[in-house]
């Protein structure tokens, strides 16, 4: 095992981290604001949205949860609303935490949908801590225009 020069600071403590590659960090003294538990969670619940010609497709990334834990929601005007839970890991007295990254606390995403949404015919599973939601697309008809002759 090769030594850190000690110009790179070097391991900040006596404490082996074998997934660490942190080896000096010049924000350690410096206070940012805390983010809540509860809302760690919902910063960290990303979501893509593409439209097909068939539909609209949301991909939701919620690793670790259950669809008993997930609610997929519409509103009455076109809000699709994903939520759940991910529920703190309990702790043994006897457990040495190292390191604790993942969040927990509740989640909350909205989105307005289009007006060519098929609200009736939304769909929603889950697989592999991926939750998709398709919403069908309807044809916006076009308004009939009819030509009124000018007299005169």
């Amino acid at each position: 095992m090769a030594l850190i020069p000690s110009f790179f600071g070097g391991r900040r403590n006596n404490t082996f981290d074998p997934f660490s590659l942190d080896i000096w960090d010049p924000f350690k003294d410096f206070r940012f604001p805390e983010i809540s538990g509860e809302n760690s969670a919902f910063v960290n619940t990303h979501v893509d949205w593409k439209e097909t010609p068939e539909a609209h497709v949301l991909k939701a990334d919620i690793p670790g949860l259950k669809k008993e834990e997930v609610k997929v929601e519409i509103e009455d005007d076109r809000v699709l609303q994903i939520s759940g839970e991910r529920n703190v890991e309990k702790e043994d007295k006897n457990d040495k935490w190292h390191r604790v990254e993942r969040s927990s606390g509740k989640f909350l995403r909205r989105f307005r949908l289009p007006e060519n949404a098929k609200m009736d015919e939304v769909k929603a599973c889950m697989e592999n801590g991926v939750l998709t939601v398709t919403v069908p697309k309807e044809e916006i008809k076009k308004p009939d225009i009819k030509a009124i002759e000018i007299s005169g």
